[in-house]
């Protein structure tokens, strides 16, 4: 029987960690995953990597290589649309660099199969500020970020911007993604919400996030600019484009 669960991993330049996060999901006991790989291009060869592991696991480890890079929130669209052309009951976004930790895999999936979540968060604010080796000028920007993000939307979960979050299949058929407009930090803030305006329920599990080790980060200014920008935006568009929070339907679909 086929797993009911997929893991999005989008990489670029990761070749220290790919070989390693991929078989650290695979090897979980209390849960099977299937592992998607989203790689922009990366000159390191880090697709190459995971093309060989792909011999020895292709019913578990699958590829998909883009041109270049075209932004974290297109990746992660690529894999939920391959996602929901497959099987998939429960799609988890994660990063490759071991800042989540694959073990809580588990309790995210277990919240959306068994505890009735809709979206279940990897939160690392939710009891506390949870997280290890991050400078505090980040530490404080972050936390300061999900603030504003739930003073400016109404959203109550408190790590609006985590990008350890697990879908049911539900959520992700009812979104339209042509109408996702945020390709980098913001987009895991405009996932949050659109599920939310859409009247599904969010859970957040706590984590513990761990700033990588190897590899080079992504993060950039620019990419927290748009998170700030994009808050008061997603606001208005709450407002006037009802079209984007109506969930879809399969007569919908048709229709369009």
């Amino acid at each position: 029987m086929p797993n009911d669960s997929l893991v999005i991993i989008p990489t670029y330049n990761e070749k220290e960690n790919v070989e390693a996060i991929i078989n650290a999901v695979l090897d979980l006991d209390a849960h099977d995953f299937d592992v998607l790989i989203i790689d922009d291009n990366s000159p390191d060869g880090t697709a190459a990597i995971v093309k060989r592991m792909m011999e020895q696991r292709p019913d578990r480890i699958h590829l998909v290589e883009r041109e270049g890079k075209l932004g974290l929130g297109t990746a992660y669209i690529a894999g939920f649309r391959w996602a929901l052309e497959r099987h998939y009951q429960y799609v988890t976004e994660m990063d490759a660099d071991f800042s989540h930790n694959p073990k809580d895999l588990v309790a995210l999936h277990r919240a959306c199969a068994s505890e009735g979540a809709d979206v279940a968060v990897g939160s690392r604010y939710i009891t506390g500020i949870n997280v290890v080796n991050w400078p505090l000028g980040r530490v404080l920007m972050s936390y300061g970020a999900s603030i504003y993000v739930r003073l400016v939307t109404g959203m109550k979960v408190k790590d609006s911007t985590a990008g350890f979050v697990c879908y049911r299949r539900q959520v992700l058929e009812s979104i339209d993604f042509d109408l996702v407009k945020f390709k980098g930090y913001a987009f895991q803030i405009e996932m949050k919400f659109t599920a939310h305006r859409m009247g599904f329920k969010i859970k957040e599990v706590p984590i513990v996030f761990v700033n990588r080790v190897l590899g080079t980060s992504k993060m950039s200014g620019g990419i927290f600019s748009e998170a700030l920008l994009g808050v008061i935006k997603l606001r208005w568009s709450s407002i006037f484009n009802k079209k984007k929070y109506t969930r879809r339907t399969p007569a919908r679909q048709a229709a369009e």
